[in-house]
C-alpha cells in the first residue's frame, strides 16, 4: 500500500477498480477475456472457454450477461512503474449486463468502482443501454474511458460513432456541476476479439496499430483514480453482491471504503432496517483472475468476499465493532413491469416426477430471489397461492420464470402488466425510449406499428447505408407483445432496443393483439383429422397426439374473437381412407418460447410453465364459466 501526499487522505497506487459497461453484444465479455489472457491470468496449457465471464447456462444460451461479476487482472507492464507501482497494479474489473432489464445489476456494479470503460460498437454507435449506463455513471461523477470496439468491422464508421457518443455526453452531462471535466474523456480504439488496441484512430474497417491491449491498460492506469482512504479511519465495507458456497454458506462481496478486514475479525453488521449486530468473519477471500482464494487481510479499495453472516443482504454495511458508521443503502430505479406468479392450477399439475408444485415452495424460491436481486419486488395478492412479481422488464421476469422451470417448479404466470404511479392526483405509467434500426423499405411499416401503440418519434437518422435509425418514446405496455409483430413486419431484419426513460400521464386504451385464440373445448389427444380443418382458421400451436385440456389455447385465430374448438375429433375409419392421409396436409405447428407465450397472452389468459412444456391457457378453464365472466364485463 503506498500513501499519497495529502496529510488527511492516502491513495493506493497498486489498485484500480473499473466497470466495463455497454449495450448488448458490443463486446464487454470478449474484452474481459482478452484482458485476462494478456495479463497471464491463465496457464500456458489451461483450456479457457470464450466469454468466460458468462458462466450461467442461460447467459451462454442467450449470449447476454445477466449478473454483474467481478474479476481481477494483475498488470505488471511498463505503465505500472509510471504510476508509482513498480511491483504491478491489481485491476478489479466488474463485467456488467448490457440489457436494460438488468439495470439493477449495472447500478450495483457502479457502486463498487471508481471509473467506467464505456464500450461502443464502431458500427452501431450508442444505443439505449449506452445512454442508461452513461447517465448513471455521470450522475455518480465517475470518470469515463470511451472504448470504440469492433473497429475492424467492414461497416465501421469510427469518426461518426465518436461524434455521436460525444453528443450523448453533452446531452447527459449538460446540467451537472462538473460537466467540463466529464466531457474530457480519453478514447481507445479496439478489436476485443483480436486482442488489440490503439490510441490513434485506425481507418474504418482497419485493425488497431498495437498488437496487444497495452494502450488500454495504460489508459486505465492514467484515468482511473486510485482508491483514496483516511489512514486510521474505522472500518466501512459495503455489501454489493451475494454468492453461496456449499462449504461456507452465504458469501458477501464487499467493497472496502475505509479501514481493513482480517480473517476472524469481529465486526458490526449494520442491517438495512437500522439494527446492528456483532458478528465474526469465518473466512476472507480475494479474487485472482476467475478464482477466489483465501486471504488474511484486505485494505481500503479492495473488493473481497467474506463468509460467516448467513442472513446478510445487499446494501448493508460491515463496520468497526467499537465505532460503527453505516454507509448509505444502495438504491436502484423502481420496477416498471409486473406479472403474477403462482402455483400450477391446470389439470396437468404434478404429473412430472419430482415437480415442485406447492405454494410454500414457490414462495420460498421467490424470497430467495429477492436476496440477490435488488431491482425485483414480490407483493402478496388476493390469492394465497399467487404473488405479484415486479421487475425492470419482460426479459428480467422471463429469466426468473425460466430459472424456476429448470429447477423443476410448476407455475402459472399471468400476462405482464405495467407498474403505475399516482403523481399529482393523476395516474402515470412508465415510458420507454425505443431505438430501432431497420432497412429503409420497412420504414412505413414500423412507423405504423408504433403509431397504434401510442409511440411518438423523437429522432430519425439515415446513415446513407440503406438503413434508418429511429428513436421513439413509447408507453411500456405498448411494447408488451411488440417484438413478435416487429420481427414479422421487418422479415426478421429489424433491430430494436428499449430502456426506461420516465413516467408520463396514462396514455389511454391501447390496441391489444388483433387476433383471437383457438381454445380446446374438451380434454383428450389432438388429432390430425381435426387439425387439418382447424388450420384453415388460423395458426396451430400443438402437434398431433398432444394431450390438451379444456381451456387450453391450442392456436391463434385469424379473426379478433376467441373460438372454442374440438381439436380431439376423430375420423370414422373406413376401408377407403385412414387418418394417415391427413398428416401429409398438416402445416407444422408454431412452437412458442416462454417469452413469446408471455407476449401472446391477453388479459384473460396466462401461461402454464412445467419442466417439460410451456402452454398458454385461459385463466377460467370452464367454457360456461368463461362466458358468464365475459357477459358480466359487458
Amino acid at each position: 500500500m503506498s500513501a499519497g501526499t495529502s496529510s488527511k487522505t492516502a491513495t493506493r497506487a497498486d489498485l484500480r477498480n473499473i466497470a466495463i459497461v455497454a449495450h448488448v453484444d458490443h463486446g464487454k465479455t470478449t474484452l474481459v477475456d482478452a484482458m485476462l489472457k494478456q495479463s497471464g491470468a491463465f496457464g500456458d496449457h489451461q483450456h479457457v472457454d470464450d466469454r468466460v465471464m458468462d458462466s450461467g447456462d442461460l447467459e451462454r444460451e442467450k449470449g447476454i450477461t445477466i449478473l454483474a461479476k467481478n474479476t481481477a487482472v494483475r498488470y505488471t507492464g511498463p505503465s505500472a512503474a509510471a504510476v508509482g507501482a513498480p511491483d504491478g497494479v491489481t485491476i478489479n474489473i466488474i463485467d456488467t449486463p448490457g440489457h436494460a432489464d438488468f439495470g439493477g445489476e449495472v447500478e450495483r456494479g457502479l457502486s463498487m468502482v471508481d471509473a467506467i470503460a464505456l464500450l461502443v460498437d464502431a458500427s452501431e454507435g450508442p444505443l439505449p443501454q449506452t445512454r442508461f449506463v452513461l447517465r448513471k455513471a455521470l450522475a455518480a461523477g465517475l470518470p469515463v474511458i470511451l472504448v470504440v470496439n469492433k473497429v475492424d468491422r467492414p461497416d465501421a464508421r469510427i469518426s461518426e460513432v465518436v461524434e455521436e457518443t460525444a453528443d450523448l455526453f453533452l446531452d447527459l452531462a449538460g446540467d451537472l456541476p462538473n460537466a467540463d471535466d466529464l466531457l474530457d474523456f480519453p478514447v481507445v480504439y479496439a478489436s476485443a476479439r483480436a486482442g488489440r488496441a490503439s490510441l490513434t484512430q485506425p481507418a474504418d474497417g482497419g485493425m488497431p496499430d498495437e498488437d496487444n491491449l497495452e494502450p488500454l491498460f495504460r489508459t486505465i492506469l492514467e484515468t482511473v483514480p486510485a482508491p483514496s482512504y483516511t489512514p486510521g479511519a474505522p472500518l466501512q465495507a459495503h455489501v454489493t453482491n451475494l454468492d453461496a458456497s456449499p462449504f461456507l454458506g452465504r458469501i458477501a462481496l464487499c467493497r472496502i471504503h475505509e479501514g481493513e478486514l482480517h480473517k476472524g475479525d469481529s465486526v458490526m453488521w449494520c442491517r438495512a432496517d437500522g439494527t446492528q449486530q456483532r458478528v465474526k468473519l469465518t473466512e476472507l477471500l480475494m479474487t485472482e483472475a476467475l478464482e477466489r482464494k483465501p486471504a488474511e487481510s484486505a485494505g481500503p479499495g479492495d473488493i473481497c468476499a467474506v463468509a460467516g453472516i448467513p442472513e446478510i443482504t445487499i446494501g448493508e454495511t460491515l463496520a468497526d465493532a467499537e465505532n460503527p458508521v453505516p454507509l448509505p443503502l444502495i438504491t436502484v430505479d423502481e420496477p416498471a413491469i409486473s406479472m403474477t406468479i403462482g402455483t400450477n392450477t391446470a389439470p396437468t399439475a404434478g404429473k412430472v416426477k419430482g415437480a415442485k408444485v406447492t405454494a410454500r415452495l414457490v414462495k420460498d424460491r421467490l424470497d430467495r430471489e429477492l436476496v440477490g436481486n435488488v431491482s425485483m419486488r414480490v407483493l402478496p395478492t388476493e390469492r394465497p397461492d399467487a404473488w405479484e412479481v415486479q421487475g425492470r422488464g419482460e426479459l428480467a421476469l422471463a429469466i426468473l420464470v425460466e430459472q424456476m422451470r429448470r429447477e423443476n417448479f410448476e407455475l402459472t404466470v399471468g400476462k405482464p402488466q405495467v407498474v403505475t404511479k399516482e403523481i399529482g392526483g393523476k395516474v402515470h405509467e412508465p415510458v420507454e425510449r425505443l431505438t430501432i434500426d431497420v432497412p429503409q423499405d420497412y420504414l412505413g411499416a414500423v412507423t405504423q406499428l408504433l403509431a397504434v401503440r401510442k409511440g411518438r418519434m423523437e429522432q430519425m437518422t439515415n446513415h446513407g447505408t440503406g438503413w434508418v435509425r429511429m428513436e421513439f418514446l413509447v408507453p411500456s405496455r405498448g411494447l408488451i407483445g411488440f417484438r413478435t409483430e416487429f420481427l414479422t413486419e421487418t422479415r426478421g431484419t429489424g433491430i430494436a432496443h428499449a430502456t426506461f426513460e420516465k413516467y408520463e400521464p396514462w396514455f389511454g386504451e391501447l390496441r391489444t393483439r388483433p387476433s383471437g385464440s383457438m381454445i380446446a373445448d374438451r380434454a383428450g389427444a389432438a388429432t390430425s383429422y381435426a387439425m387439418t380443418s382447424l388450420q384453415e382458421r388460423g395458426t396451430l400451436f400443438v402437434e398431433p397426439s398432444t394431450e390438451v385440456y379444456e381451456g387450453m389455447v391450442v392456436g391463434e385465430n385469424s379473426r379478433a374473437d376467441d373460438m372454442d374448438v374440438n381439436i380431439t375429433k376423430e375420423k370414422k375409419m373406413t376401408n377407403v381412407r385412414s387418418n394417415a392421409d391427413e398428416l401429409e396436409r398438416l402445416v407444422p405447428a408454431r412452437k412458442l418460447s416462454l417469452e413469446q407465450c408471455l407476449e401472446f397472452c391477453r388479459e384473460d389468459e396466462c401461461v402454464e410453465v412445467t419442466h417439460d412444456a410451456v402452454r398458454i391457457r385461459k385463466v377460467v378453464l370452464d367454457q360456461t364459466e368463461r362466458s358468464k365472466v365475459a357477459r358480466a364485463r359487458r
